[in-house]
């Protein structure tokens, strides 16, 4: 009912840059707050960064000053901006969206698939 379609992941160097996208299509009356999380190899899956509908903002503590999140409701897609990027950011990253469905009353929760984000030298 709502599917989310990553792209940007890919390689690079310490202290590089990526933009993730991702964007929200289907059948909903609303997309409310959207975000990513991430998972590192042998690790758990963490929070990474969010945004509400209104651009209210939240970061998980290991990417606070270097990674920004936005969006653009009108294309229903985040963005995360990944700046001095370290080696530890490696993992896969995942969107989220939070949304209400056409009823006007369900809540919905939608994954992306992940897109692999590789910081290595």
């Amino acid at each position: 009912q709502v599917l989310l379609e990553e792209s940007g992941g890919g390689l690079v160097h310490p202290g590089g840059s990526l933009r993730l996208s991702c964007s929200a299509s289907g059948s909903f009356f609303s997309i409310n707050n959207m975000g990513w999380y991430r998972q590192g190899p042998g690790l758990q899956r963490e929070l990474v960064a969010v945004i509400t509908s209104g651009g209210s903002t939240n970061f998980g503590d290991s990417v606070k000053g270097r990674f920004a999140i936005s969006r653009d409701n009108a294309k229903n897609t985040v963005y995360l901006q990944m700046n001095s990027l370290k080696p530890e950011d490696t993992a896969d990253y995942y969107c989220t969206a939070h949304a209400t469905l056409s009823d006007g009353r369900t809540a919905y929760t939608s994954w992306g698939q992940g897109t692999q984000v590789t910081v290595s030298s």
